[in-house]
C-alpha cells in the first residue's frame, strides 16, 4: 500500500472461484444508475466472464441496492463518499486479478478485447499501462484521441505493443495491477479532470512502459450530443493541469504555467475558475510534491515540443 492508497476505506478482496481469470473490470459511477445498469448488461455478457467491481461515488439514487439485485455477481463498493478517479484506485485494490480494465457507467469493452490485453502484457513485461482505441456513440466513430495517440512524437519501443505515450483515455485503459497500484493509482488531489496524465508520468517515473495498442478496444457512449462535457470540466481539466505541473515538473515550468492562466484569467472566465480552484489545491499539491527524473522529463519535454 502506497501513500496515496493509504486513506482509502477498508475493502476485502475479491475472492474467485474457479481458473483465476487474468482481467478484472474496475468501474466507477455517481447517480446515473439507469446507465450503469444498461452498460452492466454488456460487461457481463462479455465471453472473458471477468470479475466486476464497481465503485458507487456516492450515489443518492439507488445505485448499490439496483446492482446488487440485479447483478449479484459484481462487486459493489460504497465508499461513502466521492472519490473521485480514486474510485478507481479503490476498485483495483480489491481485484484479485493480475490486470485491470477500467470502465465507465457509459464505457465496455468489445468482446475479446480482454483476451488480448492477457496476451499483449503477457507478451510485454515492462508494460504496465495500455491505452485502447476508442469508438464513440451506437455508430462506433474513432475516437479522435486515436489518432493523436498513434502519432505520439514518443515513437516506438522496442519491448512495447505500441508508441509510447504519456496519456490515454481513462475509461478505455488495461492497467498492470501492481503496477498501477505500487505507482499510487490516481491522485486524490486533482479528483477529475485530466488525472491520466498524472498517472501516466508516475508509471514512467518507475520504470514501466506507457502504450497506445489500437487491438484492444473499447467503447463509449456519454450522455449529449457529440458527447458535450459535462458542466464544469473544461476549468477542471485546466486546474488539473496547472497542479499536474507543480506536482511533478520544474518549479520554473509550473511557475510560468500559473502567470500564463493567470493571464488568461483577465479575460477569461474559465481561466479564472480553473486558477481558484487550483490555488485552494496548491497546499496539498506541493506537499506531495516529487519531481520527474530528468529522463522522464526529457520526454514530456519532447512530447510538448512535437505536433
Amino acid at each position: 500500500m502506497t501513500a496515496r492508497t493509504a486513506g482509502l476505506p477498508a475493502a476485502v478482496p475479491v475472492r474467485d472461484t474457479g481458473p483465476a481469470p487474468r482481467v478484472g473490470i474496475v468501474m466507477i459511477t455517481r447517480d446515473r444508475r439507469e446507465r450503469l445498469l444498461a452498460t452492466l448488461e454488456r460487461v457481463t455478457r462479455l465471453p472473458e466472464e471477468p470479475p466486476v467491481v464497481v465503485v458507487d461515488n456516492g450515489s443518492s439514487d439507488g445505485t448499490a441496492d439496483a446492482v446488487r439485485a440485479r447483478f449479484p455477481a459484481v462487486r459493489v463498493l460504497t465508499p461513502g463518499r466521492n472519490l473521485g478517479a480514486v474510485g478507481r484506485t479503490y476498485g483495483a485494490a480489491v481485484l484479485g486479478t493480475p490486470l485491470v480494465a477500467f470502465s465507465d457507467d457509459d464505457s465496455w469493452w468489445e468482446p475479446g478485447a480482454l483476451t488480448r490485453a492477457a496476451e499483449v502484457f503477457a507478451a510485454h513485461p515492462r508494460l504496465g499501462l495500455a491505452a485502447a482505441a476508442t469508438l464513440v456513440g451506437p455508430d462506433a466513430v474513432p475516437d479522435p484521441l486515436n489518432a493523436v495517440l498513434a502519432a505520439s512524437p514518443l515513437g516506438r519501443e522496442p519491448d512495447l505493443p505500441g508508441p509510447s505515450v504519456l496519456g490515454f483515455l481513462g475509461c478505455a485503459a488495461v492497467a498492470r495491477r501492481d503496477a498501477f497500484l505500487a505507482a499510487g493509482g490516481y491522485h486524490p488531489v486533482l479528483h477529475f479532470g485530466a488525472e491520466e496524465t498524472l498517472l501516466a508520468l508516475d508509471l514512467e517515473a518507475a520504470g514501466w512502459g506507457v502504450a497506445y495498442c489500437p487491438a484492444l478496444v473499447a467503447r463509449h457512449q456519454p450522455d449529449g450530443a457529440g458527447g458535450a462535457p459535462r458542466p464544469g470540466r473544461a476549468a477542471r481539466v485546466r486546474r488539473n493541469v496547472l497542479l499536474t505541473a507543480w506536482l511533478r515538473r520544474p518549479l520554473r515550468h509550473a511557475a510560468a504555467h500559473t502567470l500564463r492562466l493567470a493571464l488568461d484569467g483577465r479575460t477569461d472566465p474559465e481561466a479564472r475558475l480553473a486558477l481558484a480552484q487550483a490555488v485552494r489545491r496548491l497546499p496539498a499539491a506541493l506537499a506531495r510534491r516529487r519531481p520527474l527524473p530528468p529522463a522522464v522529463e526529457a520526454r514530456v519535454r519532447a512530447l510538448e515540443a512535437g505536433p
